[in-house]
């Protein structure tokens, strides 16, 4: 296989692209709205795909039709915060989602820098429970930014950290936010998931075992020609 590119670098979004939290946000953000006496269906969870916890709060509060002061959205928010954490502090590397480990093999092996760009504010201890920290030479999630996607902060952060030009960098998101992220930062998108939900992506893939180093290099090559 052809030596990629070294000046290549790759940003990867944590849940829905190399884990699978989604269902996990979902039971601890149902939980809190049955607490507070309304629904939260999977339909609109899927609306806060790559967005942070706070706006994510306020999202299902206004679904709800609640209203709370500052200082009860910090408590409420924190207490989603703790049954989410419970509940992934028991995942495994089986929780890992098809092509992930792979890929991340591949590019290692290939000397490509790899960052995590993630909301998540957990991001450590899935990438802990998970055995992926290892694969990452910079890591930027919720903790380290003060925006959120479709900020492109995150990205350029990472971008930043790799020491590497934002049009060298292919970010690999499932959520239309971090699409919009990664296209505002002036970088290549594949997308995970399906052409509907991703729009602007440059690609898009159902999974990470579909794509080789080697298309990554092609897609990276065809934003050199075509800047």
């Amino acid at each position: 296989m052809q030596e990629i590119k070294q000046h290549i670098a790759c940003i990867f979004d944590l849940d829905g692209v190399l884990v699978d939290t989604a269902v996990y946000h979902y039971k601890a953000w149902k939980q809190l709205a049955n607490s507070m006496g309304f629904d939260f269906t999977e339909h609109q969870n899927e609306q806060l795909k790559g967005v942070n916890r706070m706006r994510s709060l306020d999202m299902i509060l206004q679904w709800g039709g609640v209203e709370r002061s500052a200082e009860e959205k910090e408590v409420l928010a924190a207490r989603k915060n703790e049954w989410y954490v419970a509940m992934i502090s028991k995942m495994t590397e089986a929780e890992l989602l098809p092509g992930s480990l792979q890929l991340l093999q591949e590019l290692k092996l290939k000397g490509v820098r790899i960052a995590l760009g993630s909301a998540s504010k957990n991001s450590s201890l899935i990438l802990e429970r998970t055995a992926l920290t290892h694969f990452f030479d910079a890591i930027v999630d919720g903790n380290s930014v003060t925006t959120s996607k479709p900020d492109p902060e995150v990205f350029l952060k990472a971008a930043e950290l790799l020491n590497a030009a934002e049009a060298d960098c292919v970010v690999f998101e499932d959520a239309a936010a971090g699409v919009q992220a990664a296209i505002a930062a002036g970088m290549k998108v594949v997308g995970i998931g399906t052409i509907e939900n991703l729009p602007g992506s440059d690609i898009v893939i159902k999974d990470l075992s579909e794509i080789t180093v080697t298309e990554i290099e092609r897609l990276k090559s065809l934003s050199t020609d075509k800047g």
